[in-house]
Protein backbone atom coordinates (compact mmCIF):
# COMPACT_ATOMS: atom_id res chain seq x y z
CA UNK A 1 0.00 0.00 0.00
CA UNK A 2 1.24 3.20 -0.85
CA UNK A 3 2.39 5.80 1.61
CA UNK A 4 -0.35 8.34 0.27
CA UNK A 5 -3.36 5.67 0.66
CA UNK A 6 -2.06 4.85 4.51
CA UNK A 7 -2.14 8.52 5.25
CA UNK A 8 -5.69 9.03 3.75
CA UNK A 9 -6.70 5.91 5.80
CA UNK A 10 -5.24 7.12 9.04
CA UNK A 11 -6.96 10.91 8.29
CA UNK A 12 -10.21 8.72 8.11
CA UNK A 13 -10.27 6.80 10.91
CA UNK A 14 -8.90 9.78 13.05
CA UNK A 15 -11.57 12.34 11.89
CA UNK A 16 -14.34 9.20 12.25
CA UNK A 17 -13.14 9.02 16.07
CA UNK A 18 -13.10 12.57 16.55
CA UNK A 19 -16.34 13.12 15.50
CA UNK A 20 -18.07 9.76 16.60
CA UNK A 21 -16.67 10.58 20.46
CA UNK A 22 -16.93 14.31 20.64
CA UNK A 23 -20.52 14.51 18.92
CA UNK A 24 -21.54 11.12 20.28
CA UNK A 25 -21.22 12.94 23.86
CA UNK A 26 -22.75 15.93 23.10
CA UNK A 27 -26.13 13.72 22.19
CA UNK A 28 -25.69 10.86 24.42
CA UNK A 29 -24.36 13.29 27.51
CA UNK A 30 -27.30 15.76 26.57
CA UNK A 31 -29.97 13.10 26.87
CA UNK A 32 -29.03 12.32 30.38
CA UNK A 33 -30.31 13.42 33.77
CA UNK A 34 -28.98 13.52 36.97
CA UNK A 35 -25.23 12.23 37.94
CA UNK A 36 -25.01 10.97 34.03
CA UNK A 37 -25.70 14.14 32.50
CA UNK A 38 -22.80 15.41 30.50
CA UNK A 39 -21.37 19.04 31.11
CA UNK A 40 -19.49 21.71 28.76
CA UNK A 41 -16.41 20.24 30.59
CA UNK A 42 -16.88 16.67 29.90
CA UNK A 43 -17.72 17.78 26.05
CA UNK A 44 -14.55 19.62 25.87
CA UNK A 45 -12.43 16.72 27.35
CA UNK A 46 -14.17 14.31 25.01
CA UNK A 47 -13.14 16.41 22.06
CA UNK A 48 -9.42 16.83 23.24
CA UNK A 49 -9.01 13.43 24.46
CA UNK A 50 -9.91 11.73 21.13
CA UNK A 51 -7.19 13.96 19.61
CA UNK A 52 -4.75 13.12 21.84
CA UNK A 53 -5.82 9.38 21.73
CA UNK A 54 -5.22 9.76 17.50
CA UNK A 55 -2.49 11.51 18.03
CA UNK A 56 -0.23 9.25 19.64
CA UNK A 57 -2.43 6.35 17.44
CA UNK A 58 -1.86 7.86 13.74
CA UNK A 59 0.33 10.44 14.29
CA UNK A 60 3.14 8.66 13.13
CA UNK A 61 1.64 7.70 9.92
CA UNK A 62 -0.52 11.18 8.51
CA UNK A 63 0.23 13.62 11.56
CA UNK A 64 -2.76 13.49 12.87
CA UNK A 65 -4.35 16.72 11.45
CA UNK A 66 -8.09 14.92 11.30
CA UNK A 67 -9.21 18.68 10.58
CA UNK A 68 -9.02 20.51 6.88
CA UNK A 69 -8.39 23.71 8.91
CA UNK A 70 -5.09 22.16 10.62
CA UNK A 71 -4.40 20.48 7.12
CA UNK A 72 -4.38 24.00 5.77
CA UNK A 73 -2.39 25.86 8.65
CA UNK A 74 0.11 22.81 7.78
CA UNK A 75 0.08 23.79 4.11
CA UNK A 76 0.25 27.12 4.41
CA UNK A 77 3.49 26.87 6.79
CA UNK A 78 4.86 25.16 3.84
CA UNK A 79 4.81 22.01 5.50
CA UNK A 80 3.19 20.26 3.13
CA UNK A 81 2.19 20.08 -0.65
CA UNK A 82 -1.27 21.29 -1.94
CA UNK A 83 -1.71 17.59 -3.46
CA UNK A 84 -1.50 16.06 0.06
CA UNK A 85 -3.84 18.52 1.42
CA UNK A 86 -6.68 17.94 -1.12
CA UNK A 87 -6.10 14.07 -0.01
CA UNK A 88 -6.35 15.04 3.32
CA UNK A 89 -9.32 16.69 3.15
CA UNK A 90 -11.60 13.93 1.02
CA UNK A 91 -10.26 11.55 3.66
CA UNK A 92 -11.78 13.88 6.75
CA UNK A 93 -14.74 15.02 5.34
CA UNK A 94 -15.76 11.32 4.53
CA UNK A 95 -14.39 10.07 8.13
CA UNK A 96 -16.60 12.94 9.46
CA UNK A 97 -20.04 11.44 7.55
CA UNK A 98 -19.14 8.31 8.20
CA UNK A 99 -19.26 8.79 12.10
CA UNK A 100 -22.34 10.79 11.80
CA UNK A 101 -23.93 8.50 9.56
CA UNK A 102 -22.88 5.57 12.78
CA UNK A 103 -23.98 7.71 15.00
CA UNK A 104 -27.74 8.00 13.52
CA UNK A 105 -27.91 4.76 13.43
CA UNK A 106 -27.17 3.78 16.80
CA UNK A 107 -28.81 6.48 18.35
CA UNK A 108 -32.00 6.00 16.20
CA UNK A 109 -32.05 3.11 18.24
CA UNK A 110 -32.98 4.23 21.32
CA UNK A 111 -36.71 3.60 22.68
CA UNK A 112 -37.50 7.57 23.08
CA UNK A 113 -36.20 10.74 23.63
CA UNK A 114 -33.88 10.76 21.18
CA UNK A 115 -34.54 13.54 18.92
CA UNK A 116 -32.57 13.57 15.65
CA UNK A 117 -29.37 15.47 16.77
CA UNK A 118 -26.03 14.50 16.14
CA UNK A 119 -24.14 17.07 18.05
CA UNK A 120 -24.58 20.00 14.85
CA UNK A 121 -22.72 23.29 15.63
CA UNK A 122 -25.02 26.44 15.15
CA UNK A 123 -24.90 29.93 17.02
CA UNK A 124 -28.05 31.71 18.48
CA UNK A 125 -27.70 33.19 21.53
CA UNK A 126 -24.66 35.08 20.11
CA UNK A 127 -24.44 37.69 16.76
CA UNK A 128 -22.98 36.19 13.57
CA UNK A 129 -20.38 38.09 14.03
CA UNK A 130 -19.18 37.31 17.91
CA UNK A 131 -19.47 33.20 16.23
CA UNK A 132 -16.78 33.71 13.33
CA UNK A 133 -14.29 36.02 15.31
CA UNK A 134 -14.15 33.20 18.19
CA UNK A 135 -13.51 30.00 15.03
CA UNK A 136 -11.22 32.62 13.65
CA UNK A 137 -9.46 33.01 16.65
CA UNK A 138 -10.03 29.71 18.30
CA UNK A 139 -8.14 27.93 15.49
CA UNK A 140 -5.68 30.83 15.06
CA UNK A 141 -4.38 29.88 18.61
CA UNK A 142 -4.86 26.09 18.33
CA UNK A 143 -2.73 25.91 15.11
CA UNK A 144 -0.06 28.29 16.65
CA UNK A 145 -0.09 25.26 19.38
CA UNK A 146 0.00 22.68 17.01
CA UNK A 147 2.86 24.11 14.05
CA UNK A 148 4.88 25.34 17.92
CA UNK A 149 4.78 22.13 19.37
CA UNK A 150 6.03 20.26 16.81
CA UNK A 151 9.18 22.53 15.35
CA UNK A 152 12.34 22.01 16.36
CA UNK A 153 13.23 22.13 19.41
CA UNK A 154 9.53 20.97 20.62
CA UNK A 155 9.17 18.47 23.60
CA UNK A 156 7.82 15.81 20.59
CA UNK A 157 7.17 13.46 22.46
CA UNK A 158 4.34 15.30 24.28
CA UNK A 159 2.85 17.09 20.93
CA UNK A 160 -0.34 15.22 21.44
CA UNK A 161 -1.25 15.91 25.20
CA UNK A 162 -0.62 19.74 24.79
CA UNK A 163 -2.64 19.55 21.74
CA UNK A 164 -5.50 17.46 23.06
CA UNK A 165 -5.52 20.02 26.07
CA UNK A 166 -5.49 22.88 24.02
CA UNK A 167 -8.98 21.73 21.85
CA UNK A 168 -10.78 21.14 25.04
CA UNK A 169 -9.37 24.70 26.60
CA UNK A 170 -10.58 25.87 23.38
CA UNK A 171 -14.10 24.25 23.57
CA UNK A 172 -15.07 25.70 26.93
CA UNK A 173 -14.80 29.17 25.98
CA UNK A 174 -16.86 28.43 22.88
CA UNK A 175 -19.31 26.16 22.82
CA UNK A 176 -21.84 28.27 24.07
CA UNK A 177 -20.82 31.35 21.61
CA UNK A 178 -20.48 29.55 18.66
CA UNK A 179 -20.43 25.47 19.31
CA UNK A 180 -16.84 25.92 19.13
CA UNK A 181 -16.39 23.44 16.10
CA UNK A 182 -12.47 25.05 14.83
CA UNK A 183 -12.83 21.73 12.64
CA UNK A 184 -14.94 22.37 9.08
CA UNK A 185 -15.05 18.62 9.08
CA UNK A 186 -16.37 17.91 12.35
CA UNK A 187 -18.90 20.55 11.54
CA UNK A 188 -19.93 19.59 8.08
CA UNK A 189 -20.59 15.56 8.73
CA UNK A 190 -23.42 15.72 11.33
CA UNK A 191 -24.69 19.30 9.29
CA UNK A 192 -24.96 16.49 6.39
CA UNK A 193 -26.61 13.83 8.12
CA UNK A 194 -28.69 15.67 10.37
CA UNK A 195 -29.79 17.61 7.62
CA UNK A 196 -33.28 17.08 8.22
CA UNK A 197 -33.64 17.25 11.71
CA UNK A 198 -31.63 20.74 12.15
CA UNK A 199 -31.66 22.33 8.48
CA UNK A 200 -29.76 25.26 9.85
CA UNK A 201 -26.83 23.85 11.09
CA UNK A 202 -26.51 23.34 7.08
CA UNK A 203 -27.24 26.90 6.62
CA UNK A 204 -24.39 27.93 8.76
CA UNK A 205 -22.02 25.89 7.60
CA UNK A 206 -20.37 28.24 5.56
CA UNK A 207 -18.90 30.62 8.69
CA UNK A 208 -17.55 27.01 10.20
CA UNK A 209 -15.47 26.71 7.04
CA UNK A 210 -14.79 30.03 6.52
CA UNK A 211 -13.64 31.30 10.02
CA UNK A 212 -11.46 27.95 10.33
CA UNK A 213 -9.63 28.14 7.21
CA UNK A 214 -8.92 31.73 7.85
CA UNK A 215 -7.35 31.58 11.12
CA UNK A 216 -5.22 28.61 10.22
CA UNK A 217 -3.85 30.06 7.41
CA UNK A 218 -2.94 32.93 9.49
CA UNK A 219 -1.29 30.81 11.56
CA UNK A 220 0.57 28.87 9.28
CA UNK A 221 1.86 32.60 7.42
CA UNK A 222 3.62 32.98 11.23
CA UNK A 223 5.28 30.11 11.04
CA UNK A 224 6.06 30.05 6.81
CA UNK A 225 7.33 34.00 7.61
CA UNK A 226 9.82 32.77 10.34
CA UNK A 227 7.73 34.95 13.10
CA UNK A 228 6.89 32.29 15.36
CA UNK A 229 9.46 29.43 13.81
CA UNK A 230 12.03 28.16 15.56
CA UNK A 231 13.60 27.50 12.72
CA UNK A 232 15.27 30.11 10.45
CA UNK A 233 14.20 28.25 7.58
CA UNK A 234 11.47 26.04 7.34
CA UNK A 235 12.46 24.14 4.55
CA UNK A 236 9.67 23.77 1.12
CA UNK A 237 8.16 20.32 1.10
CA UNK A 238 10.61 17.74 -0.49
CA UNK A 239 13.68 19.26 -0.52
CA UNK A 240 16.59 19.38 2.05
CA UNK A 241 16.42 17.75 5.36
CA UNK A 242 14.51 18.54 8.37
CA UNK A 243 13.96 18.11 11.74
CA UNK A 244 10.37 19.12 11.88
CA UNK A 245 8.46 15.68 13.12
CA UNK A 246 5.47 14.05 11.47
CA UNK A 247 2.58 15.62 13.68
CA UNK A 248 3.28 19.02 11.95
CA UNK A 249 5.13 18.22 8.36
CA UNK A 250 3.64 14.81 7.45
CA UNK A 251 6.56 13.66 5.90
CA UNK A 252 6.31 12.25 2.26
CA UNK A 253 8.43 9.96 2.36
CA UNK A 254 9.33 7.16 5.76
CA UNK A 255 12.84 7.75 5.96
CA UNK A 256 12.05 11.53 7.07
CA UNK A 257 10.48 10.68 9.83
CA UNK A 258 11.90 11.75 13.05
CA UNK A 259 12.80 8.80 15.17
Amino acid sequence: MGLAMKKAIAEFIGTFALVFIGCGTVVVGGMATGPTAITELAIALAFGLSIVAMAYGIGQISGCHVNPAVSFGVFAAGRMTLEEMLTYWLAQVAGAIVAALLLYLILSGKASGWNGALGQTTWGEYSTLSAFIFELIGTFLFLVCILGVTQRGAPVELAGIVIGLTLAAIHLVGINISGSSVNPARSLGPAIVGVAHNPDALKQIWLYILAPLLGAGAAGYLFKSGVLAAETVIPVRGEGVSDVPPAASAPREPKSRRR
